[in-house]
């Protein structure tokens, strides 16, 4: 890109030819027409009719300002950018990794005319809420940008240009944001472009530098109190945080467990692997998180990868450290059922089988016949018929209830032909089913 870029009058027409047609875009950069696609996938409007939404109050988004790791180097970008946008009629703008934008400053008529199209603190700027704009875009790809007056997908947006770029948490790499500059033609030249990749460097170095542990080590700057997820024995997981119960839905429910599992983030293809075994079109994933980061908070669920901020407790990880550390009785005593026994996501299931497994393993091999009455008296051991002949190998000999087991586990021997773990879970979807 070469001073002021002559592709003005060429971006809106093929962005005419595009919405019209949604045909393959043509006299666009590819960047642009990659964003363009993913925009319209995700029902962004091109014509202006719908601005960006704002999320939060004015109470909640100063609290959640005050709170995010970017608070801190906010005066180092006022300092590297603020000063020269409010000179040179721009502002400049400090969003979150969902593309909420937390400060919007600058010059005061220029920020008026932001204000009209909804770039203001608090409203969201991500791709699939605005459309193709720097600092969305910036996010999408994980690098900086420059979209200039029509490439943005929004036809209310053509009279701008912004270049962006992302800032990325020291240690980890997980996105922590993006730094934006908005206004006329000078912020569509290689300067702009190069002032906030500086600024998104100079504010990581920062990051770094006062973020060291007495280790040495990075600290992690979105630690928090732990939240606690529980989804042994119930269709919808339970996520508890900072006082808070949110009830998931069934697909939400796959999604936190599988995100708990995977502990530091996961990306959107291995995600979508995670949750089913058909193929999960990008869109309909990122639709699907961005209901669940209404839900729980972008405090809470952080994307690019995606990941839950905050320490995770979980019925089913405190179930699995108690086998592993031997305590059988209270890993029974603390197994209400199945892990999201109706879930047929892959991650899902492979976990559920494994706890079973292991659980089962622990109390058939303890030769505790308080346990195994425990085991087959749960709807989950009620056909095992190796923990019925355990059992009727334990009782006393000539009692009633030794054959009284004994008589269950030859029954059951000569019925089952799959495992009966297996079996039961067949039943409990095909009933999911009809």
């Amino acid at each position: 890109m070469g001073g002021a870029m002559d592709v003005p009058a060429a971006a809106r027409a093929a962005h005419e030819r595009f919405v019209t047609s949604l045909g393959t875009p043509h006299g666009v950069r590819d960047l642009v027409a990659d964003s363009w696609r993913r925009s319209a996938t995700s029902g962004a409007p091109a014509d202006g009719s719908r601005l960006p939404p704002q999320r939060r109050t004015p109470g909640e988004l100063a609290a959640y300002r005050r709170a995010h790791p970017l608070a801190t180097v906010l005066p180092l970008f006022r300092e590297l950018l603020g000063a020269g946008a409010a000179d040179d009629g721009h502002v400049f703008a400090v969003g979150d990794a969902d593309g909420t934008l937390l400060w919007v400053e600058g010059d005061s008529a220029t920020m008026g005319r932001a204000e009209r199209m909804h770039f203001v603190e608090g409203a969201v700027w991500s791709e699939a809420q605005a459309g193709t704009n720097a600092p969305g875009t910036a996010l999408e790809l994980a690098h900086a940008v420059q979209i200039v007056t029509g490439e943005h997908y929004s036809s209310a947006v053509h009279g701008w240009s912004c270049a962006a770029a992302p800032v990325r948490e020291p240690g980890t790499g997980r996105l922590l944001g993006v730094i934006d500059l908005s206004g006329g033609g000078t912020i569509a030249t290689p300067p702009a472009l190069a002032a906030v990749r500086a600024a998104a460097l100079a504010a990581e170095a920062e990051l770094a530098r006062t973020l060291l542990g007495p280790d040495g080590r990075v600290l992690d700057v979105l630690e928090g109190p732990a939240v606690r997820l529980s989804a042994l024995g119930r269709d919808s997981a339970v996520l508890e945080s900072g006082g808070h119960v949110h009830r998931l839905s069934p697909r939400h429910s796959e999604i936190a467990v599988s995100l708990a599992l995977e502990g530091r983030g996961v990306h959107g293809d291995r995600l979508a692997v995670d949750l089913s075994e058909r193929e999960i079109p990008a869109s309909t994933l990122r639709a699907e998180m961005t209901r669940l980061r209404a839900v729980l908070g972008p405090a809470l669920l952080g994307s690019r990868p995606y990941a839950l901020l905050r320490p995770v407790r979980s019925d089913f990880g405190e179930l699995a450290s108690l086998l592993a550390a031997g305590r059988v009785g209270e890993a029974l005593a603390r197994y209400p059922g199945p892990l999201l026994p109706r879930s047929e996501a892959p991650v899902v299931v492979e976990q559920r089988r494994a706890l079973e497994q292991q659980l089962r393993g622990a109390v058939l091999g303890c030769g505790d016949t308080r346990l195994l009455r425990r085991w087959v008296a749960a709807a989950w051991g009620a056909d095992d018929c190796a923990a019925w002949l355990a059992l009727a190998h334990r009782l006393p000999g000539g009692s009633a209830q030794r054959a009284a087991a004994a008589a269950r586990a030859r029954a059951l021997d000569h019925t089952l032909t799959v495992p009966p773990q297996l079996g039961r879970h067949a039943a409990v979807l095909q009933r999911s089913r009809s």
